[in-house]
């Protein structure tokens, strides 16, 4: 195995650890908002990897270059879907949660 492709491994995997993390977050966190922030954050970053080692994978040819351009989409996409989720969520009137919901139920 060459030092490129332990990069690209590298680089995936890392990738796949921060979709996870989103994916906990979505689970175990209690609201939109706070979910809407876990996802945001890790979601891009773990795609934002995923990308950058495919695009390594790809060398020097127009495959990377559309890969590359999907990573910017993505990274700049993301983040502004979630705040704009959680800014409708948040003119619907949906209350954040706090400690003390978790103390009336």
């Amino acid at each position: 195995m060459t030092p490129l492709e332990y990069l690209v491994v590298g680089l995936v995997l890392a990738g796949v650890f921060f979709s996870f993390v989103a994916v906990v977050g979505i689970i175990r966190l209690p609201d939109l908002y706070t979910r809407a922030h876990a996802t945001s954050k890790s979601d891009t970053l773990g795609t934002v990897l995923s990308l950058g080692g495919i695009a390594l994978l790809f060398g020097a040819e127009v495959s990377a270059v559309k890969t590359v351009l999907l990573l910017l989409f993505m990274l700049i996409t993301n983040p502004t879907a979630a705040h704009a989720i959680a800014r409708a969520a948040h003119d619907q009137g949906i209350e954040p949660w706090t400690a003390s919901d978790e103390e009336g139920d």
